[in-house]
């Protein structure tokens, strides 16, 4: 593991206005941020946009930061689910990510009209399933985009996924095509027991070096840690690979990441790229070319 760290930033967006969001974003760019997640609620006591459409907002205004906005499996449509995702992934140009959210709060069921559930960890694996099965669903090269055949796809490479679970049955394909980076960035925190469908694994308080080390066991990809103030990060270096920021947008202004610290993403990389994270192969291309 490198001395470096890739540096991410939660933006709440509690009270922000759609400035203030385009503010904080081109501010945690300037700083050579990798990534930034939005958080999200159905219910709360402060205003907020919705996280997938502060990511689609500035996706036009930034050109190499990572845009993860929080999803909650339990109470949205897996098929809107992908289709969300992958549409922030179109609308940034390869710079689409998830953070997972499971949000079982009983507020947060009634306002949807579902029951809280006694346990959740084989829900949100089917949920992350399907959602890489969707964005499969269309091979790289679906789209034809002949005119002179007034064809616009392929239908031999767009495949329904068929899938049949104990929550939800999905039958595809999505309705958008497959996102630039072929699957969305997936992050979670590390102790939602899906760490193996993780690509960035987040861990947070005590004993983070031992957190690290099982996430990479149980198949994280990359680790990150939250923390809440600038100055944690340096004992960090060579112990994750990264952090996430708790800062509010008042205090990303002001934010001076040491330059010997921070792994700055290069322009004209997709997400995946400046992770390091190989761009996987549709799972019906590969089946077919067998």
């Amino acid at each position: 593991m490198t001395e470096t760290l890739y540096f991410a930033v939660e933006l709440d967006g509690f009270d922000e206005t759609p400035a203030l969001l385009k503010q904080n974003a081109a501010a945690a760019e300037r700083a050579g941020f990798t990534l930034v997640t939005f958080g999200d609620s159905l219910v709360s006591s402060r205003e907020r946009l919705d996280a997938g459409t502060r990511a689609a907002f500035v996706a036009s205004t930034t050109s190499t930061l990572g845009l993860a906005p929080t999803v909650h499996t339990l109470t949205t449509e897996p098929f809107f689910l992908a289709t969300q995702l992958a549409s922030v992934d179109h609308a940034s140009h390869g710079r689409g990510a998830w953070v997972v959210g499971v949000d079982n709060s009983a507020d947060t069921h009634a306002a949807v009209g579902s029951e809280v559930r006694s346990e959740t960890t084989a829900e949100v694996r089917d949920v992350i399933d399907v959602a890489g099965r969707l964005w499969d669903s269309w091979e790289d090269d679906a789209v034809v985009g002949a005119a002179e055949s007034g064809r616009y796809l392929d239908p031999a490479r767009v495949h329904h996924v068929r899938f049949e679970g104990e929550f939800f049955d999905v039958v595809g394909p999505l309705i958008t095509p497959r996102p630039p980076q072929g699957q969305v960035v997936v992050i979670g925190d590390a102790d939602l027991g899906v760490t193996d469908l993780l690509d960035v694994a987040l861990v947070r308080g005590d004993g983070i070096g031992e957190q690290a080390d099982t996430a990479r066991r149980d198949g994280a990809a990359l680790v990150f840690a939250d923390i809440d103030h600038l100055s944690k990060a340096e004992a960090l270096a060579g112990v994750v690979d990264g952090v996430r920021l708790h800062l509010g947008g008042a205090a990303l202004k002001e934010l001076a990441v040491p330059a010997h610290l921070i792994r700055r993403p290069t322009p004209g990389l997709s997400l995946r790229e400046n992770l390091g994270l190989p761009r996987p192969v549709s799972r019906y291309a590969a089946a077919a070319h067998e």
